[in-house]
């Protein structure tokens, strides 16, 4: 008999010891679980840090873009209005020299016309080198 109840004592303490196990094991699981759930919530509220930063990032990106463009077709429109002056500004000369010619012809008289140069064809070649180009360093930006 004493076998009997050696097997039966140790079997209520085998499932006690078995009942503990199974409650701490169920206990270190929720706390798993709500670390899991913890750990995700944090994860998410970064990435909508985040997102909201990105988008703020976005929005100045886009308001320099858009000041960009529009300086740029400010500055385009001024410079076809430079071009279309220019080109009146040539039909005009060569107009005046043609009429010097012409001067030239009808009264024998020797007249100094210089040389006309065409901007439009070498925008690359000033036509007065001796004349410096004014710039400031802050013209180009905004």
């Amino acid at each position: 008999m004493s076998l009997v109840q050696r097997q039966s004592s140790s079997g209520s303490d085998g499932s006690a010891t078995v009942d503990e196990k199974k409650r701490k094991r169920m206990l270190s699981n929720r706390e798993s679980a709500r670390r899991s759930r913890m750990k995700k919530q944090k994860q998410i509220d970064d990435l909508t840090t985040e997102i909201t930063r990105l988008e703020m990032s976005n929005n100045q990106v886009r308001q320099t873009v858009d000041a960009r463009e529009r300086s740029y077709n400010e500055i385009e429109s001024a410079n076809n209005v430079l071009r279309a002056q220019a080109m009146e500004l040539t039909d005009r000369l060569q107009s005046l020299n043609s009429v010097l010619h012409i001067f030239e012809e009808v009264s024998g008289f020797s007249v100094d016309i210089p040389e006309m140069h065409d901007p439009l064809l070498k925008p690359w070649q000033r036509p007065y080198p001796s004349q410096p180009i004014p710039a400031s360093s802050g013209m180009f930006f905004i």
